[in-house]
């Protein structure tokens, strides 16, 4: 989102796109590949809590992770038919060629993303991927982009001090690239990891707030009060994505939405004879992805903060992350995708 999808938003306005639209689409592509990356923080999560390997979580959620998805395209596909827009494809093409004035655009460029998916299917951990990722990133723009270097600079020096300063200044600090156009101008505008500060802090708040509801025992004693309501597998996959929605609602925070409630129904699930990647698709088809629509969650905050669109803009438009928990739900109630252990496992 802060990459293609700054790129994208810029691009949907030239063509006459309602800011809301766009971010919805946005959001709905982003947390689709956020879930499904073996490189994703919560998806690494929420099959440690389940008590499951991350490939089977990633294999078993795909069962209702694609059928969203396509009715997410769908969505959007008749929106796209139907909207009458004040832009045009002209506006885009003018877009295109500041850019590759500006640029040194070339096929070499997507050696970094290739070599971060080649990390991926060699299962390398998430961190180092990302790190190499980043690092890479500023190589090629060493190697590719010199002249943009030097401007970020804006001083002299040798090609050493002038590189490692310029990437260390768009990494960090926050950047500007001026062209002829306005709106290329404000899609190379960038705070870099300093102007997260402000949302890193409210991520701060929201994990300390939730550790102390968890610790006294406040959500565990308003958790235990749903279970006992709990008697069918549908219902039981409600009610753990309700009580996921929930914890994104009060504690403000994602991981503390998949990871009490993992801990929590891990045992019922085991008691109710259901695998535990019914459980870790159930925690990110409802805690990962509701997330966003939470103005005062962390995701939330960060993602109307990197596109400058308000939360509550474009939460109508993120189709994706709307029928994602309605999608699991009925999974469970209908019983259609779900893994059972065979009787004598489920008995041992």
């Amino acid at each position: 989102m802060a990459t293609v999808g700054v790129a994208l938003l810029g691009i949907g306005k030239a063509l006459g796109f309602e800011e809301g639209i766009i971010a919805g689409a946005i959001i709905s592509g982003a947390y689709f590949g956020d879930k499904m990356s073996p490189l994703s923080d919560t998806t690494n999560l929420a099959p440690a809590m389940a008590g499951t390997d991350l490939f089977t979580h990633i294999r078993h959620m795909a069962k209702t992770t694609t059928p969203t998805m396509i009715i997410t395209l769908i969505l959007f596909l008749v929106i796209g038919f139907n909207y009458e827009t004040a832009g045009n494809v002209a506006d885009v093409q003018i877009i295109s060629e500041v850019i590759s004035s500006t640029f040194t655009i070339t096929p070499w460029l997507f050696v970094v993303p290739l070599l971060v998916i080649v990390m991926i299917v060699k299962k390398v951990p998430a961190l180092p991927a990302l790190l190499a990722g980043a690092l890479l990133g500023g190589v090629f723009a060493l190697i590719f982009q010199p002249e943009i270097i030097a401007r970020i600079v804006g001083e002299e020096g040798s090609f050493s001090y002038i590189g490692f300063k310029g990437v260390m200044m768009a990494l960090f600090g926050e950047i500007s690239i001026v062209t002829e156009n306005a709106l290329v101008n404000e899609l190379l505008i960038t705070r870099g990891m300093a102007g997260m500060l402000n949302t890193i802090w409210l991520i701060v708040c929201a994990m300390v707030f939730g550790g102390i509801m968890e610790e006294s025992g406040m959500l565990k004693v308003l958790a235990e009060s749903m279970i006992r309501k709990v008697h069918r597998v549908g219902s039981l996959i409600a009610t753990t994505a309700a009580t996921c929605i929930f914890f994104n609602i009060t504690t403000s925070d994602q991981y503390l939405a998949i990871l009490v409630p993992g801990r929590m129904y891990a045992d019922v699930y085991k008691k109710r004879g259901l695998k535990p990647e019914n459980l870790s698709r159930t925690l990110e088809d409802s805690a990962t992805v509701t997330s966003v629509l939470v103005p005062w969650n962390t995701c939330g905050a960060t993602q109307a903060s990197v596109l400058g669109v308000a939360t509550l803009v474009y939460a109508p438009y993120c189709f994706f992350n709307i029928i994602s928990p309605i999608m699991t739900i009925l999974y469970g109630y209908l019983n259609i995708g779900i893994n059972y252990y065979p009787k004598d496992e489920e008995l041992a």
